[in-house]
């Protein structure tokens, strides 16, 4: 019997849950380069898990539903979530090696990661608890490594009750729309990178171009239409982050490109997405506008990319509403 039981989440998040490794690097290394390694910095990660400390930052009740190994590393991320306020009581203890994420960062903050999935493969749909999933606003999922996760992600979108919000992440590249577009059809939130976008809609969209038309051009156009595209597939609303040029966000009846907010030092762009969506899911709950709950977003992707790791710059409610107040009036 579960003891503690803890219903009526903000948020609840699902996803992989890895113990990140970052490298900083002098640079990226291609193919059979060596490259100078200048510092190391361990920490708790997985998309859907920053996101959910964010959104604990910020305030909101949000609890995980997750499997770690029975090691070290499997009880630093707990540990780690429950210093942060996250209800850890349907994170299941696996024998095994906890996921691990491996990133090499270099000094413009640009990064290279590599997957190592441990205990994430051993989460299935029989260990959810549906109960505690409707209870819940939001449902805020993110990719995992295989495809089994991804039809467990499937079935429990078919039964679910609470809103969901989707990150596809790496399963844009690696599975491509059709695998996941039972989630994106049921998505009240779809959030992707302007690169996810155009792996997704890539050779689904006649989009006319000028051979003159700039690199920032180009972009707001695939963001436009590549949005509506997927709004017209049944996401209600969509997000597209685009970098410098901060975001596009779209439902059936609004459209606005929302600029960055400004960033004098960027360290690592790690995790910045995964910011983003706890920002613009703040906006949501806290009954904002979309192109606020944008403007929420893209303030606490900048808080989180002044620091190294995905959580470190996360910004506490005070800080993004400050910086929201006079971000908006200006």
């Amino acid at each position: 019997m579960v003891q503690n039981l803890c219903y009526n989440m903000d948020v609840i998040g699902l996803g992989a849950l890895n113990f990140d490794v970052l490298y900083l690097v002098e640079r990226i290394a291609r193919g059979g380069e060596e490259v100078g390694v200048i510092d190391v910095k361990s920490a708790a990660g997985g998309s859907a898990a920053n996101t959910t400390v964010g959104l604990a930052r910020l305030g909101l009740s949000v609890g995980f539903i997750g499997v770690v190994g029975n090691d070290s590393e499997g009880e630093f991320i707990l540990e780690e979530f429950r210093k942060e306020h996250v209800d850890t009581s349907r994170i299941k203890v696996e024998e095994g090696h906890t996921g691990r994420a491996m990133s090499f960062v270099d000094a413009e903050g640009e990064r290279a990661l590599y997957i190592l999935p441990g205990v994430n493969d051993a989460l299935h749909l029989e260990d959810l608890d549906i109960e505690y999933v409707n209870d819940a606003k939001i449902l805020h999922t993110s990719s995992f490594v295989s495809r089994e996760q991804l039809e467990m992600q499937k079935a429990l979108a078919r039964v679910m009750k609470a809103r969901l919000s989707f990150s596809p992440g790496m399963l844009s590249f690696k599975f491509g729309l059709d695998d996941i577009l039972e989630i994106v059809e049921r998505s009240d939130f779809l959030f992707l990178s302007f690169e996810e976008l155009e792996a997704l809609v890539k050779g689904r969209l006649d989009i006319k171009q000028d051979s003159g038309q700039s690199i920032k051009s180009k972009k707001k156009t695939l963001a436009e239409e590549g949005a509506a595209f997927l709004v017209d597939l049944g996401a209600d609303v969509v997000s597209v982050t685009l970098g410098k040029l901060g975001c596009y966000v779209a439902d059936g009846e609004e459209r606005h490109f929302v600029k960055a907010y400004p960033v004098e030092n960027v360290v690592d762009t790690t995790g910045a997405g995964d910011a983003f969506v706890a920002g613009f899911l703040y906006g949501v709950l806290s009954g904002r506008r979309l192109e606020d709950c944008g403007r929420l977003g893209n303030i606490a992707a900048a808080f989180c990319i002044r620091e190294y790791g995905c959580r470190k710059g996360l910004p506490s409610r005070e800080q993004l509403e400050d910086a929201f107040s006079k971000f908006a009036a200006k």
